[in-house]
């Protein structure tokens, strides 16, 4: 029997892998550190049709609730799990690592009822109520949209969506999908259909959050706006922990791929938003590439168009969305920038460089390992902030002691 392949992630890219690498009979091993499979895009709903197929294949194994800390030497990745620690063998491996989203400090964004826009709706898709709750939705590209269709169908009163880029610019943006990505057209008009009667303010810029312990208001080009819950969109960055861990090449903030989503790694294939932020249709274009080159087997021809043509979209929402450089003015000398340091703006000024402002004032050494503020510092200052460092997740050390030396 064939050694089973590991997938690395179970979100769209990694159900698509797992799916199309099992279809002759291929072992499967399916790995996510969430209780349920379905990323961050299916969360909450029921069970999509790619996890009832693999379900049901029995060479399919699904692993939940197993986050991947390290190396346990070569060939052997060292995991977390709710049983304890589990040393996990490997020869082919699928990494579909997913997205995490772009923080911007701003006055008040540590405030509690102050989240990402992706944030908000997995916390709601998780179950957190928000009927009856005012959200203000603000930041740039489609996802704003979808948040706020969200928070409606679940009862909440959206107060307004404030989207930074100008109508000028929205109107090109939509011309280009009249011309090249026509559904995802209608999919946007359909959500706004949804939303009509909800305040969409073009060219607004929010600059602070208010609240004494809790988030009370946002003001939005000086107007104060009353809510429960702020959701802020600036985009997603490609998670890239687990490539660092298995030393995958990386380049502009991504895993580097070739055609049959290869990368520099022997027996490591990629797809998914660690790849570059595309959206839900690349992820399972790219999935299914991957999991037939990684068990062997040539990809389609319509799964090649599919890609192409999403990594067109990919790129028209990256030129189009781009956090625009006046969103570092939100920023003041007393905002805090790390949120597990309390490392504010003005101590993070006087360094030419991450590693310095990191030795000088603790920024990026929190429990986040700089994920967030990382980021951040790379968006206002142009820093190159180095990764995290193994274990990348705050883990036991009875976790660490399974394993002689782990990388």
């Amino acid at each position: 029997m064939k050694p089973a392949l590991l997938v690395l992630g179970a979100g769209p890219a990694g159900l698509a892998a797992a799916e199309a690498a099992s279809r002759d009979g291929q072992p499967v091993l399916l790995i996510d550190e969430n209780h349920a499979p379905g990323g961050q895009v299916w969360r909450g709903a029921a069970a999509h049709a790619t996890e009832k197929a693999l379900r049901e294949r029995p060479h399919v194994r699904l692993l939940m609730g197993a986050r991947l800390v390290g190396t346990a030497g070569p060939g052997a990745l060292l995991l977390d799990t709710k049983d304890g620690a589990r040393v996990q063998p490997w020869e082919r491996l699928v990494l579909c690592s997913g997205a995490r989203e772009l923080l911007l400090p701003f006055p008040g964004w540590t405030l509690p009822g102050v989240t990402g826009a992706g944030g908000l709706q997995a916390l709601i898709k998780g179950g957190v109520p928000i009927a009856g709750k005012r959200v203000v939705v603000a930041g740039t590209g489609p996802l704003l949209l979808a948040v706020a269709d969200t928070v409606k169908k679940q009862g909440g009163q959206v107060v307004a969506i404030a989207e930074h880029r100008g109508r000028a610019e929205l109107a090109r943006f939509a011309g280009q999908l009249a011309l090249r990505h026509r559904a995802k057209l209608w999919q946007a008009a359909h959500l706004l259909a949804g939303l009509r009667g909800v305040p969409y303010l073009a060219g607004a810029t929010l600059s602070e959050a208010r609240g004494d312990g809790r988030l009370a208001s946002v003001v939005i080009d000086e107007r104060e706006l009353a809510c429960d819950f702020l959701a802020c969109g600036f985009g997603l960055l490609p998670s890239l922990e687990s490539a660092h861990l298995l030393a995958c090449a990386t380049g502009d903030g991504k895993v580097l791929v070739d055609a049959q989503q290869k990368t520099s790694v022997a027996g490591v294939w990629a797809a998914g938003e660690s790849t570059g932020i595309g959206g839900v249709d690349k992820a399972l274009a790219e999935g299914r590439i991957a999991g037939l080159a990684a068990s062997g087997k040539a990809p389609s021809r319509a799964d090649e168009r599919a890609r192409s043509k999403a990594l067109d979209f990919a790129s028209l929402l990256a030129r189009s969305f781009a956090p625009h450089a006046s969103l570092k003015a939100a920023c003041k000398p007393d905002t805090i920038v790390c949120r597990c340091e309390d490392v504010r703006a003005r101590e993070l000024a006087p360094h030419a460089e991450w590693r310095s402002a990191k030795l000088q004032t603790r920024a990026g050494m929190g429990a986040c390992q700089g994920r967030v503020c990382g980021a951040a510092c790379s968006f206002l200052y142009g820093w190159d902030a180095a990764g995290a460092r193994p274990p990348v997740f705050p883990v036991s050390a009875a976790t660490l002691a399974a394993v002689d030396s782990p990388a």
